[in-house]
Order: structure tokens, then sequence, then C-alpha cells
């Protein structure tokens, strides 16, 4: 069966809370350079964010030293993975659509942190495609990640939904002219 409904998942904040993970994979990484990476700087500056764009805002602008923090970061991703948190609820809901929907993770992250946590929960399956940072040229909140995707499956923006959780990824899922929805721990509601 041919399908035309297409569901776009953001990864970190979304399908999985990765908070800590990230954190404490950058952390590690950043301290390898020397240089100090503080929980609350995380917490009120990073979330959301591409890495260029915050760890400019600590005045890390070479070139080299991101690529290897980025790398280091990508490293020690693995070790951390046991702070991430599923977020059954969307999972369950992947489920139900399926049947009608192509269902595809669209990311800012890397595609090795996206194969290790989707392989440590056991849910590569759970798509039918995975757009990650080495597929765009632009991170959110352009929306090219979420273009191709809907362009892959040749499914137009009326007819797919996206699931988000951060401002950039919100910003980006409105400029691609699909429907979105904001997705909200609970205790971020409080």
């Amino acid at each position: 069966m041919t399908k035309n409904k297409l569901a776009l998942f953001d990864l970190d904040g979304t399908l999985f809370n990765t908070n800590d993970v990230n954190y404490y994979a950058y952390k590690e990484a950043l301290e390898n350079f020397g240089i100090n990476f503080e929980r609350e700087y995380w917490y009120s500056n990073c979330i959301g964010r591409h890495y260029k764009d915050f760890l400019a805002d600590m005045n890390i602008t070479d070139e080299k030293l991101l690529r290897d923090v980025h790398q280091l970061k990508k490293q020690c991703y693995p070790k951390y993975l046991s702070h991430a948190q599923e977020n059954q609820h969307l999972f369950e809901i992947i489920k139900l659509i399926r049947p009608v929907y192509y269902v595809a993770l669209v990311t800012t992250a890397s595609k090795k942190n996206v194969e290790d946590i989707l392989n440590t929960f056991g849910k590569m399956e759970a798509f039918d495609k995975i757009f990650t940072q080495e597929d765009v040229t632009k991170m959110k909140p352009d929306p090219e990640g979420y273009l191709k995707a809907m362009e892959y499956f040749n499914i137009r923006p009326e007819d797919t939904i996206i699931f988000e959780d951060s401002d950039a990824g919100l910003m980006a899922a409105k400029a691609s002219g699909a429907f979105y929805y904001k997705v909200f721990r609970l205790n971020d509601c409080i």
C-alpha cells in the first residue's frame, strides 16, 4: 500500500530526553581541551542549539577545535546513554500511525549519536528513514531537513505532521509549511 501521509520526529528532547547525556559528553570533551563546562550554562544556553552556535558563545570559534570537540563528544556520548529517557508515548503513537504514515527522524544530531541511542533503546526499526546533520547543509531553524524528508517521500507539507520540542526546531517546522506539534515533558509544563 502506498502511503500519502508523513510524520516527522525530532530526536533530542522529543523522542528522548538526552539533556544529561549531551551535557556529560560535552563536559568530558571540553575538559580534554582544558575548558570548564558548567551544568547551569548547558541548561540555560545550549539545549536545542547547534554545537557551533553555543560553543561560539563560549569564544570557541577555531574550526579545528570545534571539529575536535565535537568528534570527542560523539565518542563520549555512548557512555552516558544510561541518562537518556525514552518518550514512550511518542513511540506508541509511531506504532499506531505506521500503517497510514511514513515515519522519519529528522535531527541535527550526528549519525553516530543517533545510531548509538536508537540501537541502545532498540528503536532503529521505528523509522522508514533517518535524516541527520550529515544529510543537510543548514541546521534548524532552517527547514532544510524537513523539506528533504518531504521530498524523499514525495509528500506535500499539508500531508505532513512534525513533532518538535525546541524553539529552533519549531521555527524549522513552521517554515516547512507542515503541521507541527510542540512536545512537552510533563515537568516542563508546570
